[in-house]
């Protein structure tokens, strides 16, 4: 492509936007900036841009004389296709990309990829550990918090890329073509955006659109929606179990992962590893068969699996103080990852939830409950739909707060001896953060801050 040609329309302003901007002027295209915040930052934006950065800024409604102007527009992942603009573009017959498809048309290399709805992160931070013990020059990129457009015109042939991918990131795919792509997992979660699980899993499924029949796909055995996908995806299906014993895969036997792949191979126990819990050991499982399959050597990935530590803002230990374990488990930001960590919980647990509306049932996080959780503590958007879900299931121990500060407080005095306080709110944060990562670095501060003042007081 001749980008010098082609005029792009960066639609967003965020982490995604600002790293496209950096990636298309460094290609020496054109270059328009568009946020529909009609009230944003100027300067603020400029700011975020290299003082050289060409580009023309346009900012509430998008005139029609800009989309006649535009050859190809690229969206950040939180931009809906639903909104009109978008539309109005697709009328118009405007090339619409995301984010993800700009760094892959642009990136070289090897290229991992991996989705699901929960454990995407830690599958990503792990492949891409063992990926770093094992290949040169390693990049691990996408919803992970680093954007793949930031570093796609540094990777080389030589390159091997990691990247965590969304539902967001795969609506707006064309070529986008993993050698070996994952999906851990599918339950309900951001049905406010797709509306229905079936638009949910397609979406997904997107993830291994463009392989081939030579290339790798891995799934989850015990997920009844990748089982119903499976059959119509051209990869090879290579399955993982944390239950059943495959004739090919990679599972959970008793306490050993065990992978088979034309002959069986003892990988490592769930005591040779520091994460915690089944769906983690299923993370460990994914890792695991892509890098096999990447040709990464077995004592390899052993160590790497070995030395891992689990990622920050997923069932993190925080600190203990007056006999009390803090948790923070910001990133369970749907009731399936918020089960997760419920069950990885072995003390009496006061639980902080509730957050920002995405349309969620809460049914089964309460039920998953059982004699583990012995308060429930509530902020945000949601806390009056989980508090009713609650006592409609018979759970009356609930406390509803304001503020997250409130929230760690009252878990503080609901807490005694031999107790855990868990932050894992079943929803996502963007009702009173910024991000999930800024909910769980301020829960770990309130914390500290807590323990500080025990400490202080001399109690």
């Amino acid at each position: 492509m001749e980008w010098k040609d082609k005029t792009f329309l960066v639609v967003g302003t965020g982490v995604s936007g600002i790293a496209a901007v950096k990636l298309l002027d460094r290609l020496g295209a054109s270059i328009i900036l568009f946020d529909s915040n009609a009230q944003a930052d100027h300067r603020k934006i400029s700011e975020k841009l290299p003082e050289q950065t060409e580009y023309r800024l346009v900012l509430g409604e998008l005139p029609e004389k800009i989309i006649a102007q535009t050859d190809i527009a690229v969206l950040s992942p939180g931009v809906p296709l639903d909104a009109v603009f978008v539309k109005a573009l697709q009328d118009s017959n405007v090339p619409v990309w995301g984010e993800l498809e700009l760094a892959y048309i642009c990136s070289k290399g090897r290229l991992f990829a991996i989705t699901g709805t929960n454990g995407k992160t830690t599958t990503t931070s792990l492949t891409g550990a063992i990926m770093k013990a094992y290949f040169d020059d390693v990049f691990v990129v996408g919803n992970i918090g680093l954007p793949y457009t930031e570093y796609a015109l540094d990777m080389t042939g030589q390159s091997v890329t990691v990247a965590e991918v969304s539902s967001f990131q795969l609506e707006t795919i064309h070529k986008f073509h993993p050698e070996i792509s994952a999906i851990l997992n599918i339950t309900p979660d951001h049905l406010n955006r797709h509306h229905t699980m079936d638009c949910y899993v397609e979406t997904k499924s997107y993830i291994a659109k463009n392989q081939t029949p030579e290339q790798i796909c891995v799934l989850n055995y015990e997920d009844p929606y990748l089982q119903k996908i499976a059959g119509n995806l051209s990869a090879d299906v290579f399955w993982f179990s944390s239950k059943h014993i495959l004739e090919r895969g990679i599972w959970l036997e008793g306490e050993q992962i065990i992978y088979c792949d034309g002959g069986k191979i003892p990988v490592c126990t769930i005591h040779d590893m520091k994460l915690l819990g089944r769906h983690n050991y299923e993370n460990v499982m994914a890792a695991v068969a892509i890098a096999m399959h990447a040709g990464v050597p077995i004592d390899c990935i052993r160590k790497a699996v070995r030395e891992f530590d689990a990622v920050e803002h997923r069932i993190e230990y925080v600190l203990e103080f007056d006999g009390v374990k803090y948790y923070n488990d910001s990133k369970g930001t749907n009731p399936d990852a918020a089960i997760k960590a419920v069950e990885s919980m072995v003390a009496p647990t006061v639980l902080i939830g509730g957050g920002y509306d995405k349309k969620s049932v809460y049914e089964e996080w309460i039920a998953s409950f059982g004699d583990k959780v012995k308060c429930l503590v509530l902020l945000g958007e949601t806390k009056y739909e989980i508090a009713n879900t609650a006592k409609k299931a018979g759970f009356t121990n609930v406390i509803l707060v304001d503020t997250l500060q409130d929230a760690v407080e009252t878990a503080r005095h609901e807490a005694v001896p031999g107790d855990a306080v868990l932050l894992s709110p079943a929803c996502a944060s963007w009702d009173m953060f910024q991000s999930y990562e800024e909910r769980g670095d301020l829960f770990k501060k309130y914390v500290r801050e807590l323990a500080s003042q025990q400490c202080m007081s001399g109690q």
